[in-house]
């Protein structure tokens, strides 16, 4: 018997990447500047990162379980993944500024520290981060609405509908 446990883990990453994007977004960092905003986010970041690539995976196997609509699954799936690539971008670019200083700059490469360097460099700049955390938010929420979509109905949700219009979806 198979079961579909993405039903379970999806609810997971989609609550930790939403307060991720929250916490990047809003100034909380103005408003209470003694957190360390930077271990709050990672502590979001990477546990909401493994949990959505746990989600994708999951979602193929629910996908071959429910078969539902076509054009709704294959939108889920790419908001799902869009979400997952702007999250990991995200996290590269934790990931790179902790290789730069512990890593890349002891192998005194001209090269390969500024290739890397300026990766990094774009990757937390506060726009790009700013701009990754707001399309990866908007990706969560339309992953969420067609998925609660496939379970419930369009009548669950009341902006489903014109979602669903504005996607160009019929159900």
């Amino acid at each position: 018997m198979t079961y579909n446990i993405h039903l379970i883990l999806v609810h997971f990453p989609i609550a930790l990447l939403f307060l991720y994007s929250i916490v990047k977004l809003l100034p909380l960092k103005k408003w209470f500047p003694n957190v360390s905003w930077k271990h709050v986010e990672l502590a979001l970041l990477i546990p909401g990162l493994l949990g959505a690539f746990a989600s994708n995976v999951t979602g193929e196997v629910a996908e071959n379980i429910a078969r539902p609509n076509h054009k709704l699954v294959e939108t889920h799936a790419f908001m799902a993944l869009t979400a997952t690539w702007m999250y990991g971008l995200l996290l590269a670019g934790e990931l790179l500024s902790w290789i730069n200083t512990n890593i890349i700059s002891k192998l005194k490469s001209a090269p390969i520290l500024s290739f890397f360097t300026f990766i990094r460099s774009v990757l937390v700049h506060p726009f790009i981060s700013g701009l990754l955390a707001l399309l990866g938010l908007i990706a969560v929420l339309l992953t969420g609405l067609l998925g609660g979509v496939m379970v419930y109905g369009v009548s669950a949700d009341p902006i489903a509908g014109i979602v669903l219009r504005l996607l160009g979806i019929s159900l």
